[in-house]
């Protein structure tokens, strides 16, 4: 049976090759064999890359009817091949054969194709597709403006929640000393006045915070090794998480430094570790650690830019944070503290901090599992450069002051804080030239009249403090100049901060200007 099969497909008695019908004309057959071989290596190529694409992209909707067509080429390629062959070889039962399978593939194909051409039919257009993404963008812009909206709704109420209460304590306290004055009883009005300044530390805590998060806050960088300014605050995180939390502090050599604001890197620290111990209520343990990084570009990450970083990661062994807190733990006033146990700053001050001293935040959580925060900000080589430190004074002490009897122009247009300095440094034996905007204070410096010391605020009518700090070390380089700004923007980052230049935010306490001012005049510097 199988012989006979053989004989019919193979056997080649009795015919006579495709080139005796030719009549042999050698111009004819190769006409014949170029055309059949080209057509057949063509056929053969297609399926290829059919095949290959199939292969490759698994996703695509109408894949087995790309394997059909691909089978359907293959096999049309075969009958060329074929035709080529029976020019001189008569295997005309073989090519029947594949003739027939192909014929099997050509109606299963073209029954397939008809199948789905309601299907085809219904594909859209480019001109539809560019329509829906339009759409869809729409929705995703719609999407995120009701989304910053909502954002905002909850940033105002949380803003309006805090500094009604603040206002509340200042209001209230300042009723109390006009009756204890009315009364008499002037003595008895400390209290008040503590309590009003400890409800405008507040506030200044809370726009400092809000500014940290917009990014827009005043910070003043130094060059600090991480490693010693986490263990200088050992004590102080130990008093915080009580006995009943194991600190543990793995820092590393301290081969590289970071250039940032050292009170705010303190300030993220000693939050973390609030957060951790009250999501440890029950005990455990809280661990820092400290460590050198590169970080290779991520595709994924486009913001996250690659280099070196100095990693300051705090993790505990909490409760754990799910997934829906942890797509939310930025948003400003999100906290899953008891009402009157969180502010929800925190971590959006970190957050803001962070990005804005070049660096980025990562936090690995999961419920029941504690939670881990990496702070990575970028790393350099430079030797730390030592801070200075902060006085405490009295302003009043009758002692050797060197703002006695020296001359400082003072430029601030808010006229109630201009007087508060003026009269603040009159007190301490200096005198002082005041002007209420940028133009004013340029002329005074133009005047010719000689000062030892610079203070002006940033945000001025007409010609900012920046410009006329500039204005003034190009016209006496060694001038000292106190910069006090409540909020700068963006004005100061092109300023160059040399050795006798400072800033010193808003609010601040009349013993810190005086200490600043003292500092600054320390150097042995001035105008003439």
């Amino acid at each position: 049976m199988l012989s006979s099969i053989s004989e019919w497909i193979f056997g080649v008695s009795g015919l006579e090759p495709h080139g005796y019908c030719l009549l042999w004309e050698p111009w004819l057959i190769w006409l014949y064999a170029i055309s059949d071989g080209a057509t057949a290596l063509a056929y053969f190529f297609i399926p290829v890359t059919l095949i290959v694409v199939g292969r490759r992209r698994s996703d695509l909707v109408y894949r087995p009817m790309l394997m059909l067509f691909a089978a359907f080429i293959l096999l049309c390629g075969t009958t060329h091949w074929l035709d080529l062959l029976t020019l001189w070889a008569p295997l005309y039962g073989l090519q029947g054969v594949v003739k027939a399978a192909t014929a099997l593939a050509s109606v299963t194909t073209a029954a397939a194709l008809w199948w789905m051409l309601p299907e085809f039919l219904a594909l859209p257009s480019v001109a539809q597709l560019s329509e829906a993404n339009a759409a869809l963008l729409e929705t995703e812009e719609r999407l995120a403006h009701a989304q910053k909206m909502e954002a905002i709704g909850q940033l105002t109420g949380g803003i309006a929640h805090d500094f009604n209460n603040l206002l509340q304590v200042v209001v209230g306290s300042l009723s109390v000393i006009e009756h204890q004055v009315k009364l008499g009883r002037g003595n008895e009005i400390m209290p008040a006045v503590a309590a009003i300044k400890r409800a405008t530390s507040n506030a200044s805590s809370l726009i400092d915070r809000m500014l940290a998060f917009s990014r827009r806050q005043t910070l003043l960088p130094r060059v600090i090794e991480p490693d010693n300014l986490i263990r200088s605050m050992e004590e102080m995180l130990r008093r915080t998480l009580g006995p009943e939390i194991e600190l543990d502090m793995r820092l590393g050599d301290g081969r590289r430094v970071v250039n940032c604001d050292p009170s705010q890197l303190e300030s993220a620290v000693l939050n973390l570790a609030i957060n951790a111990r009250d999501a440890m209520p029950n005990g455990g343990a809280l661990t820092i650690c400290t460590a050198d990084r590169e970080i290779a570009a991520n595709p994924r990450d486009p913001d996250l830019a690659p280099g070196a970083y100095v990693e300051i990661a705090v993790s505990d062994s909490g409760v754990g944070m799910s997934q829906e807190v942890l797509d939310r733990v930025f948003e400003p006033f999100f906290t899953t503290k008891s009402t009157g146990r969180g502010t929800g700053l925190g971590l959006s001050q970190l957050y803001g901090f962070v990005k804005q001293s070049g660096g980025f935040v990562k936090i690995e959580s999961a419920p029941g599992e504690g939670a881990t925060v990496r702070i990575l900000l970028p790393a350099h080589e430079a030797p730390p450069i030592r801070e200075m430190e902060t006085e405490t004074i009295d302003i009043y002490a009758d002692s050797d002051c060197p703002l006695r009897l020296r001359r400082t122009l003072v430029v601030e247009d808010q006229v109630e804080v201009r007087s508060q300095i003026v009269a603040c440094l009159e007190e301490m034996g200096g005198s002082v030239r005041e002007a209420g905007d940028g133009t004013e204070g340029l002329r005074a410096l133009q005047s010719g009249e000689i000062f030892d010391l610079l203070i002006t605020d940033v945000g001025l009518p007409g010609l900012s403090g920046a410009q006329l700090a500039e204005a003034a070390r190009a016209a006496y380089p060694k001038l000292p100049i106190l910069i006090i700004t409540g909020y700068a923007g963006k004005s100061l980052e092109t300023v160059r901060m040399d050795s006798n230049m400072e800033i010193l935010r808003k609010p601040f306490t009349l013993e810190e200007l005086v200490a600043r001012a003292r500092g600054l005049l320390h150097q042995p510097a001035t105008a003439g």
